[in-house]
């Protein structure tokens, strides 16, 4: 699925490197068609190893069609804001396992909300050239006014003096999330697409799907199981 590759057995100097000369070609503008399939990515990594989940939904009921898998050791370290030298190559073959290629990609994570405007949504989005979004828990960098406690209120997250993304409320009386372009949607699109995919609780289903098969609620393969989509 990947449109272009590059090396991931780079230092943190050479990484930083890199985010810099990938972000420039980041597209910030609405580059997508009719959106029928969600993709939720999440990670979680465990005893040293990666395990990527990639839950496929569908657009207009938000109901499981397709998932996919991946696990590999994890060979780069933790620093901060490099979370897709971790990450990004267990995502991607995760993404390679899919039959139901999806529209547009959510992630758990950053999108330009990042220091060199480089996070996981815009650098995998980049790479497999799909629309993305980042829709993270927390901040990682910038700062926000506190959103309204309606559903659907936000504020810009600010960094540095530009609008980097979104702090958005997702459902009352919780905390907000973090939404940011990834590649080829506008910060309005990437919050319209979020919230759409919210059903009452603070995470967008294709994020609470993906987390839910990454922690390994099913089993590591590829597969269009009832244990799935019919629980």
């Amino acid at each position: 699925m990947a449109a272009f590759s590059h090396r991931w057995d780079l230092s943190p100097k050479e990484a930083f490197a890199l985010q810099r000369k990938l972000a420039a070609q980041v597209e910030r503008r609405p580059r997508l068609g009719p959106v029928r399939r969600v993709a939720g990515i999440d990670v979680s990594v465990r005893n040293d190893t990666a395990r990527a989940a990639v839950v496929v939904l569908d657009f207009e009921g938000l109901a499981p069609v397709d998932y996919a898998t991946a696990t590999r050791p994890v060979t780069f370290p933790y620093v901060p804001g490099l979370l897709a030298f971790r990450e990004g190559p267990v995502v991607l073959d995760a993404l390679e396992r899919l039959d139901a290629p999806p529209d547009l990609l959510i992630f758990d994570g950053q999108g330009l909300a990042h220091p060199r405007r480089l996070g996981i949504a815009s650098h995998i989005g980049l790479l497999v050239d799909l629309p993305a979004i980042g829709c993270a828990k927390s901040r990682l960098c910038g700062r926000h006014e506190e959103p309204a406690q309606e559903p659907g209120s936000h504020t810009p997250l600010l960094d540095q003096g530009e609008i980097v993304g979104a702090a958005l409320r997702t459902r009352r009386g919780v905390k907000p999330v973090y939404v940011s372009i990834g590649h080829r949607v506008d910060l309005a699109t990437s919050v319209e697409y979020v919230l759409a995919c919210c059903r009452g609780y603070r995470l967008p289903e294709t994020t609470r799907w993906a987390h839910r098969v990454a922690g390994g609620d099913v089993p590591p393969i590829h597969s269009q199981q009832p244990t799935l989509f019919d629980s």
